[in-house]
């Protein structure tokens, strides 16, 4: 859609200056109209005679076209004078609208501010020097307003004021150098979103640590939780550690993403945890957020949030480590995967984060997080990867939990092992264990080993063992093991997993059930037992 902007004052200058140019051809046609209407014939012949009569003629044609050109000239003056007198009353009725609605606004919301110290509609001020933390939106409508961003070394940002009933929350200040920023303020009571955290302020300070990222705002029913505020940057020691997102609302929405850690010297910053999905039916956790990277040891990363819908649940996905650049660092581990529960549905817990890449050694990949439904299906999250290293890999991290008393209960697969790069002798990183699937009644399958990590020369990492699947009354499905990793040097396959599941520390074997295959390797790993009534072990891994 389009919009006409228009200025009165700038119609009325064009109209004034279309009607001198008027005047002033006028003025001309005037003057010139004697001296071209009567042309004297140059003598009494015909000829000069019928020549002055054409251009007398002419003249008088042209000063008919004149007068009409003249006439519409007028009244195209007289529309843009119409125009702008118009426009100039529009404003003029507009701005004692808009004054009617600002006072009638000022009457509601005086007795609310008066009572409750807000007002009934209207957003909340912004944060200022003298007082940091951003007001309160309007009890019925409005949002926080935004906390103040410190520029004192030393003194935390304000942090976000809270919305109504409706409206998103603000967004919390920066800190000052050093310092943490501020928290971001609550979404509405009904509907809004959390306002995100401030960031922490960054430090050049010998040995000082980099300002914590402020949390975000929770969305109470309907919303988004905000997202963490980043760790600040340190010039010479620990980056500050990333905000924890918010929590979603309790009825329907998404946690916030954590904070990514701030980056540093020495260690790098821990990444926020992500924020609670919490919805009803619909719960989604957030992510963590990514390690602060270093140049001596890389940041964790943050875990995923958790997640508690009734019908349908995912845990969010933990963060990725953070790198270690400079030589004989160590990278971050990657964050733990968020644990999801449901009701009745499906419940997917979050996949853990990457291991970030080091120097000397690797981080290893986050745990996944569980999965478990009370019927339906609950599916383990998948390990994280190991991070790469020219040293020593990561390791992969273990696949998460997938539970169910009616249903199917799947293990998340282990995470590969990171590799090392053909320096010296590296030694890849072991291959994440696959996650026990568990059910009741139903199917319980383990999940897969990882694969270990490859290199060219030194050693490969061996592969992760396969879950462990089944339960009382479900048919069990061991996970098959990982294949052990390429190197110079030999490595093992993972074993498979077995028909059945560890509860309470002791093995309770399936009565059906299909133990996992072993994996590839030097040694190849031994295949899972199967069912003690009916089923099959699983292969052992060729060597």
């Amino acid at each position: 859609m389009s919009f006409v902007t228009a200025a009165p004052e700038m119609l009325a200058t064009a109209a004034q200056n279309v009607a001198n140019i008027g005047t002033s051809l006028s003025a001309a046609n005037a003057t010139a109209a004697a001296s071209t209407t009567s042309v004297l014939a140059a003598g009494a012949d015909e000829v000069s005679q019928a020549i002055a009569r054409l251009f007398s003629d002419y003249a008088t044609h042209y000063q008919s076209l004149n007068a009409q050109a003249a006439a519409f000239h007028h009244s195209f003056v007289q529309t843009l004078n119409a125009a702008g007198g118009a426009y100039s009353s529009a404003e003029a009725a507009n701005a004692s609208a808009q004054a009617l609605e600002q006072n009638l606004l000022a009457v509601i919301n005086a007795p609310a501010q008066a009572l409750f110290g807000r007002p009934l509609i209207g957003n909340g001020a912004n944060g200022t020097a003298a007082s940091p933390n951003g007001g309160d939106g309007g009890i019925l409508y409005g949002n926080g307003g935004n906390g103040f961003s410190q520029t004192t070394a030393g003194v935390a940002g304000g942090a976000g004021g809270s919305a109504g009933l409706i409206g998103n929350g603000g967004n919390g200040g920066a800190g000052g150098a050093g310092a943490a920023g501020g928290a971001g303020g609550a979404g509405g009571w009904l509907l809004g979103n959390g306002g995100a955290g401030g960031p922490g302020g960054p430090t050049d300070v010998p040995a000082g640590t980099g300002g914590a990222g402020g949390a975000g705002g929770d969305a109470p029913l309907i919303g988004w939780g905000g997202n963490g505020g980043p760790g600040g940057f340190a010039a010479f020691g620990n980056g500050g550690a990333g905000g924890n997102g918010g929590a979603s609302g309790s009825l329907f929405g998404v946690g916030g993403a954590g904070g990514v850690g701030g980056s540093s010297e020495d260690v790098g910053g821990t990444g926020g945890a992500g924020g609670a999905g919490r919805g009803l039916f619909l719960g989604l956790g957030g992510d963590g957020g990514a390690g602060g990277t270093s140049n001596n040891n890389g940041g964790d990363g943050g875990a995923g949030g958790t997640a508690g819908g009734r019908l349908f649940s995912l845990g969010g996905d933990g963060g990725n480590g953070g790198a270690g650049t400079a030589i004989g660092s160590n990278a971050g581990d990657g964050g733990a995967g968020g644990d999801s529960s449901a009701l009745i549905g499906y419940a997917q817990g979050g996949s853990g984060g990457l291991g970030g890449f080091g120097e000397s050694t690797g981080g290893d990949g986050g745990l996944g997080g569980a999965g478990a439904v009370l019927i339906g299906t609950g599916v383990g999250g998948f390990g994280g990867l190991g991070g790469g290293s020219n040293g020593t890999g990561g390791a992969g991290g273990a696949g998460g939990t997938g539970a169910t008393l009616i249903g199917l209960g799947a293990g998340g697969g282990g995470g590969i092992g990171g590799f090392a790069v053909n320096v010296g002798n590296g030694v890849s990183g072991l291959g994440g264990q696959g996650g026990q699937g568990a059910a009741l009644i139903g199917l319980g399958a383990g999940g897969a080993g990882g694969a270990g990590g490859a290199t060219v020369v030194g050693l490969g990492g061996n592969g992760g063992d396969g879950g462990d699947g089944g339960g009382l009354f479900s048919i069990g499905v061991g996970g098959d093991g990982g294949n052990a990793g390429n190197g110079a040097m030999p490595a093992n396959g993972g074993n498979g997993g077995n028909a059945g599941v560890i509860a309470n520390g002791s093995f309770a074997p399936s009565f059906v059930g299909f133990g996992g295959n072993g994996g590839n390797g030097v040694n190849g790993g031994t295949g899972g037992s199967g069912g003690i009534l009916f089923g099959a072990n699983g292969a052992n891994g060729p060597s």
